[in-house]
């Protein structure tokens, strides 16, 4: 197994269920002989969007709350790249909110 990472991001929860299954089958959430793992939170998102914009939910210079959850999951490092283009492309958001680090120790 190739080194793990940690992804974290947010999306609308009426476009999570897509999205999970994408960045499932790119690789994200395989732990053991299990796939498509992550865990899922539900917060509120809070933007505004700037001039130049194109935005999913709400228009240019006003601020927006949006029901989102937050999503953890592990990927191999061999798989991250194919996940985050997965991730970027069934997003609807033009500017995913996303972070990833090396995780030590995972058992």
């Amino acid at each position: 197994m190739s080194q793990l990472h940690a992804l974290v991001f947010y999306v609308p929860v009426s476009h999570s269920e897509h999205l999970l299954a994408a960045i499932g089958d790119a690789g994200a959430g395989k732990i053991g002989d299990y796939s498509h793992c992550s865990f899922t939170t539900p917060g509120t998102g809070h933007f505004t969007p700037l001039p130049g914009a194109k935005p999913f939910i709400g228009a240019v210079g006003q601020g927006e709350l949006v029901p989102e959850i937050r999503v953890e999951c592990v990927v191999e490092a061999d798989r991250l790249d194919a996940v985050i283009v997965a991730l970027r492309s069934a997003h609807p958001y033009e500017e995913p909110a996303f972070m990833t680090w090396p995780v030590n120790g995972w058992r």
